[in-house]
């Protein structure tokens, strides 16, 4: 059963049985809304980039899974690939974790999204985040990335060590930027 998160709500990763979750996958949607004009309404292409980031402890970047770098220098995070459009249904953009490979120096991973091409998301329609359990394929928490605005970002969650296991919170915090380079100052407030 999926948890509707709320922005700053936290849910652990703990599965009912007891057991911990061992690969996860982020998955992001999202639609254009479509433009008014004269001769009616058009589709547009806006390009969301997902972009997962790995940090130490101290709050130092280890590595980061985007579109120019698919697969974490040590394997356990991989992108699936780039969608420059947003067409489709589903999950338009993927990141699989192997948690049980990532190094045991990361302690967080944070999870952006943001417009490659620069339209802010008052003109995105339907964009959510959600974690699945990959070995099940179930759906363990959306985060709905509501309260459209003149932002071209937003870092949605972070997934965090929580004793021996993980745990996910919704952050859902506005910023600005083309890629997840220009965010890191609003990540390192958000933390």
């Amino acid at each position: 059963m999926s948890v509707n998160l709320s922005k700053g709500q936290k849910v652990s990763l703990a599965k009912r049985d007891g057991g911990q979750l061992t690969k996860v996958r982020m998955g992001l949607g999202w639609d254009a809304v479509k433009k008014k004009g004269f001769f009616g309404s058009r589709d547009q292409s806006i390009d969301l980039d997902a972009s997962v980031l790995m940090f130490d402890a101290s709050g130092a970047l280890v590595d980061q899974v985007w579109f120019q770098q698919l697969r974490s220098k040590d394997g356990s995070v991989q992108h699936t690939g780039d969608n420059r459009t947003g067409a489709g249904d589903g999950d338009d953009e993927s990141v699989r974790v192997d948690l049980t490979a990532l190094p045991s120096r990361v302690t967080t991973l944070v999870c952006t999204v943001n417009s490659f091409t620069g339209q802010d998301f008052s003109q995105i329609a339907n964009a959510f985040c959600r974690l699945i359990d990959e070995t099940t394929e179930t759906e363990i928490a959306r985060y709905e990335l509501s309260g459209s605005g003149r932002h071209n970002a937003q870092i949605m969650a972070k997934v965090s060590r929580d004793g021996a296991g993980w745990s996910m919170t919704a952050l859902g915090v506005p910023a600005s930027g083309r890629t997840f380079r220009d965010l890191l100052p609003a990540i390192a407030s958000s933390r």
